[in-house]
């Protein structure tokens, strides 16, 4: 970080995204119950105080209305994180068998058990239900077996016999559980691309690069940031269409992205739930943002460009599923889609100011500019699917060598095009000229010599990063 006033704007924009998943509607009354567990136990929630008693309320008020219409007088009462707990001596009783034991079933669930043993140190004289818990809970505990629960559980489980949460310092406790947290498979971690997608490459790095060649000015972090986010959503998409996903799966989830409602989601399988809201949670952030500035007609254009992009992807994966060669004219086309110009093209019009206007975002989009088109020609191949190359060769009979040569005068002929396109006056602002000059530079330096080294970063795309990231210049 450059200054400390981009770590607090960054601190606040994460402040914002979790306001929105405490506020926000759940399938499970648990799992806002476990959110607000995991926000006071990393030591946050003094930042989100009036949201968590808001959402505590509700949720004591639902259950009371529920399971005891006849205690609505006493709702006044409900004003902190204590009171929910009030409640749990009524549910501490659902957990005990017809002789008023502890249910030994609760043995299997490990997780449960620690979260009954945490609420009993709440208990207050006379609270034998609680008493009785505590005793049973701890017992189980110390008598786990270890090779039944993962080491992470293991370890919470142990920290928690000796200090309970209760009883503990908050900032200690919080340093402690940041730790168990991290090594749990299930923390939230925005897009965390190497455990919900194996399938695809994770890139964050070498993304971050590739949109630091089109806004490398400091102002334009946030831009930049959002740019980085969409080309690791684009990878994932482009290895999810690209021979993972059987092509009735992709079907559903382009025709989940044209509907752009986070109920159409039924039926996808769930890596693909998970990637599907993703999408949708981060235009949603998105829209946030320009809804503050005045600009929430812009959020418009960037979903058409995700639009545009998932369905040329779809058209690519049919041809790979069919295995089918399409003739050059049919495939320029969608490989100037997939390829992912316009769609960045767009969301980074979304940081440009009050120069853009809708008249910049017809333009990209539907207009099918020269330079933009031109721009799309610096990559060549698109992973599995049926290539230029290929297409070239099926169409015009021709060997590789001289499809590849033939590509490669293409390219020198869509440069001159770009150039036209810098030298002669359009319809849009300089800035943006300049901002697709330099999306073709980034594709000429990252699929330099016919290679495609943002996939195979280990050499060349290595050394670039390191020079202009991590090595600093000598003083």
């Amino acid at each position: 970080m450059s200054s400390q006033a981009i770590v607090e704007e960054r601190i606040e924009r994460l402040k914002g995204e979790v306001r929105k998943m405490l506020t926000g509607a759940m399938d499970k009354l648990s799992q806002k119950l476990l959110l607000i567990d995991q926000i006071q136990r990393l030591g946050l929630a003094y930042h989100f105080e009036m949201e968590i008693d808001e959402q505590l309320e509700q949720i004591y008020r639902s259950y009371f209305e529920f399971h005891y219409s006849d205690h609505n007088d006493d709702q006044h009462m409900v004003n902190s994180s204590f009171s929910l707990f009030l409640g749990l001596v009524q549910i501490f009783n659902k957990f005990k068998d017809n002789e008023g034991n502890f249910s030994k079933s609760l043995i299997a669930d490990v997780q449960g058990l620690l979260s009954l043993f945490e609420a009993c140190h709440l208990g207050f004289h006379g609270d034998d239900i609680l008493d009785d818990a505590l005793a049973f809970t701890t017992a189980l505990l110390e008598s786990i077996d270890k090779g039944k629960v993962s080491r992470n559980l293991e370890k919470q489980v142990s920290h928690a016999l000796n200090q309970p949460i209760h009883k503990g310092l908050p900032r200690v406790e919080a340093r402690h559980y940041i730790q168990f947290y991290q090594e749990e498979p299930m923390h939230d971690e925005n897009l965390d691309v190497e455990r919900k997608f194996p399938f695809a490459r994770y890139r964050l790095v070498e993304a971050y690069f590739w949109m630091s060649g089109i806004y490398f000015e400091p102002a334009h972090e946030a831009t930049r940031e959002i740019l980085t986010k969409v080309n690791v959503i684009l990878t994932i998409m482009d290895d999810l269409y690209d021979g993972y996903g059987t092509l009735e799966e992709l079907e559903l989830f382009t025709e989940a992205i044209e509907k752009w409602d986070v109920n159409a989601n039924d039926g996808l399988p769930e890596y693909m739930q998970v990637f599907y809201k993703t999408v949708l949670d981060f235009y949603d952030e998105i829209g946030d943002e320009l809804a503050k500035k005045g600009q929430s007609y812009r959020l418009f254009y960037a979903k058409e460009g995700m639009k545009n992009t998932v369905r040329a992807y779809f058209a690519e994966a049919k041809w790979f599923h069919q295995n089918h060669v399409p003739m050059m004219e049919e495939y320029m086309p969608i490989a100037s889609v997939t390829i992912g110009c316009a769609m960045v093209l767009a969301t980074l019009l979304l940081g440009m100011g009050d120069i853009v206007t809708k008249n910049e975002f017809d333009w990209l989009l539907f207009s099918d500019p020269k330079m933009v088109k031109a721009s799309n020609v610096s990559e060549q191949e698109r992973g599995d699917a049926a290539s230029s190359v290929e297409c070239f060769m099926k169409q015009y009979r021709a060997t590789e060598e001289e499809a590849k040569e033939a590509l490669r005068q293409h390219v020198v002929n869509a440069w001159k095009d770009i150039n036209e396109g810098l030298r002669c006056p359009t319809d849009v602002p300089s800035l943006l000229s300049i901002r697709i000059l330099n999306f073709s530079r980034t594709f000429h330096v990252i699929y330099n010599d016919e290679k495609d080294h943002y996939s195979h970063a280990g050499t060349r795309f290595k050394e670039l990063v390191t020079s202009l990231l991590v090595n600093p210049l000598p003083m």
